[in-house]
């Protein structure tokens, strides 16, 4: 199971969220997810560490905490949801008339 950060600062490391979260635990893995486009940092983090208990501690103890000027929401990731290929409006094609 995976931990998701949101609301994270733009200049935050992979070395800061080691550091916030290894006082809850061994961390095993941390993601900072970037933009295709920009390289920028996205405002967001996933955290996995060694243990539940060790997860549940860290978001028990750290979600709405203020770090870095903001406040952090930290709770259980869910899994990714399959997107297909149609885009937000749900078409494949699309019947144009001119």
């Amino acid at each position: 199971m995976s931990i998701f950060v949101g609301n994270l600062s733009y200049e935050v490391t992979q070395e800061d969220i080691t550091e916030v979260f290894a006082e809850y635990g061994s961390v095993k893995r941390v993601h900072l997810p970037t933009d295709r486009e920009t390289g920028r940092m996205r405002g967001f983090a996933f955290v996995d560490m060694d243990t539940l208990t060790q997860e549940d501690s860290a978001i028990e103890a750290l979600d709405g905490a203020e770090w870095m000027g903001r406040e952090m929401k930290v709770n259980k990731a869910k899994p990714r949801e399959d997107r297909d290929n149609r885009g937000s409006f749900g078409g494949g094609r699309r019947n144009n008339r001119f």
